[in-house]
């Protein structure tokens, strides 16, 4: 029961910061109002780390800076790391 709570919040989270990476990129695009970076970073610190690299990925949005690139993805592996940490442990 324990590992899909925690899965769950991590799917909310990545969820949310996918789709924060895509607006931003649409408003980047349309020169409209942006996501603040420290809202994405935000979002991808407290568990949406492999959604804000997907989406990163996947929309080509902010791949030239390097502090996303390698931010998101450390904070991806995190992400992974302790959910399989969880798995094995609360399975």
């Amino acid at each position: 029961m324990m590992f899909l709570i925690i899965a769950g919040y991590f799917l909310a989270l990545s969820l949310l910061a996918f789709f924060m990476m895509l607006i931003d990129k649409k408003q980047a695009q349309r020169r409209g109002q942006r996501i603040p970076e420290k809202n994405l970073w935000s979002a991808a610190i407290f568990g949406g780390g492999i959604g804000a690299y997907a989406g990163m990925m996947a929309f080509r949005h902010k791949t030239k800076r390097t502090n996303f690139r390698v931010g998101f993805l450390m904070l991806a592996v995190i992400d992974a790391a302790i959910l399989v940490w969880s798995y094995q442990t609360f399975r």
